[in-house]
């Protein structure tokens, strides 16, 4: 039996370019980085003080200010990337009301959830003891809370829940919520992931591991994947969400398509708790998993956005992956890193590169990769965008993300033919 076609009719994004879905993506054309120094707490004696946060946040009219102010940041931005997402698919007012609802659903996922409530709810128990913990630490430091709450606000009550998969998380949201779509279980779904991790705990964290650069002097140049002179990723934070959608249900409601969704897929190394295999084999294997979910051959790819931290062995991993998946077709495929510009935003990173994904499709213009000014022997012969951005039509694009434990996933998507 055929698969039901599903098409991309929204997207919203909370990023350090801001909450405008054109706008973040004509910063990544133009080669602008979004890393600054680190103002959310206090880093004078951190050896890294600088990440991709989001700054001058305004949740305007999209949630409650008394709420607002309750709730973690990650919350904040499930919220508002959702509700944006849903202002750019045509959904609003009448025609969201419209919907039916309980065929409507949300899978949103966070990576590390509400870091910021758990950290002073930590300080005040030990502080002031248990009696002043607050009533809402539970709720609101938990993953599924975004689009829990997000589902209150706009009444979807079909599938919802969280994934959390470390760095894979938004990309395993999308493909767990086309499946529902897949499955006849739903007609539309809000999928994708939230971040908020800028604390002085979750930053100490990945300090101890050895993971971030410490190029202060020059933060706007610490994120360079694929750069012989890199010294480890650049965290980030923010949210990616896209309204997948039946094709028949997009079409009866005349709504915007922006991009059709392939397939996807996910897996895992099995291998260790932070490093990936070296061979590539798990992504490899992930790669291949998509295109035959996809049911397209190797070679109408022509466009990778790739996971590319900026560590060592991670970016050099999922080249060989990449290699060993395309052999000759490599020539014609671009890949570029959007975490050259916005650091890594951990769950948040797959959903917010999906935005860039299907942005590229829209535009036929591809971000450049920057800060690769010293580039890895494996990368002779691949075209990674260097500097400046490209023209390109493209056919249909990967987009992968891996994470901590060993988990692989990819999507795939494409431009909408009718």
């Amino acid at each position: 039996m055929a698969k039901r076609r599903i098409v991309v009719t929204g997207m919203g994004v909370v990023s350090c370019f801001g909450t405008d879905v054109d706008q973040f993506y004509d910063q990544l054309l133009a080669g602008k980085s979004g890393i600054g120094p680190l103002e959310s707490f206090p880093c004078e004696s951190y050896p890294t003080r600088f990440a991709g946060s989001v700054r001058n946040f305004d949740v305007g009219n999209y949630i409650d200010k008394k709420q607002a102010r309750r709730v973690d940041p990650f919350i904040r931005y499930t919220l508002v990337a959702g509700k944006k997402a849903l202002e750019k698919g045509d959904l609003t007012g009448e025609k969201l009301e419209k919907l039916d609802k309980s065929r409507c659903g949300i899978i949103i996922g966070s990576g590390m959830g509400g870091m910021g409530i758990f950290s002073d709810g930590v300080e005040t128990l030990v502080k002031e003891g248990h009696r002043r913990v607050s009533p809402f630490f539970v709720p609101y430091i938990i993953t599924n809370m975004g689009g829990a709450l997000l589902a209150i606000d706009v009444g979807f009550t079909g599938p919802n829940y969280s994934i959390s998969t470390a760095c894979a998380t938004s990309n395993n949201c999308i493909v767990a919520a086309a499946e529902h779509i897949r499955h006849g279980q739903a007609d539309l779904m809000l999928c994708g992931g939230a971040e908020a991790c800028l604390t002085p705990i979750a930053v100490s964290g990945f300090i101890a591991m050895k993971a971030l650069s410490e190029r202060n002097e020059d933060p706007q140049k610490a994120s360079r994947p694929w750069d012989k002179q890199r010294d480890g990723f650049v965290m980030g934070e923010g949210a990616g969400v896209l309204i997948l959608e039946s094709l028949e249900h997009a079409l009866a409601r005349n709504a915007p398509i922006y991009a059709e969704y392939l397939g996807g897929s996910v897996n895992c190394d099995a291998y260790h708790i932070t490093s990936p295999r070296e061979d590539g084999k798990g992504v490899e294997q992930c790669m291949k998993l998509a295109l035959e979910d996809a049911g397209i051959p190797k070679e109408q790819i022509n466009y990778i956005n790739a996971h590319a931290t900026s560590t060592s062995a991670g970016d050099l991993c999922e080249l060989t992956g990449i290699k060993n998946v395309f052999g000759d077709h490599l020539k014609n495929i671009s890949i570029n890193a959007t975490k050259s510009m916005t650091g890594h935003c951990l769950g948040a990173a797959g959903g917010i590169e999906a935005v860039a994904t299907i942005m590229a499709i829209q535009t036929g213009m591809i971000h450049p990769t920057i800060n690769v000014d010293e580039p890895e022997e494996m990368l002779e012969g691949v075209d990674y965008v260097p500097h400046v951005a490209k023209s390109k039509k493209i056919t249909a694009a990967f987009s992968n993300s891996f994470g901590f434990g060993g988990h692989n996933s990819t999507v795939i998507f494409a431009p909408y033919n009718p």
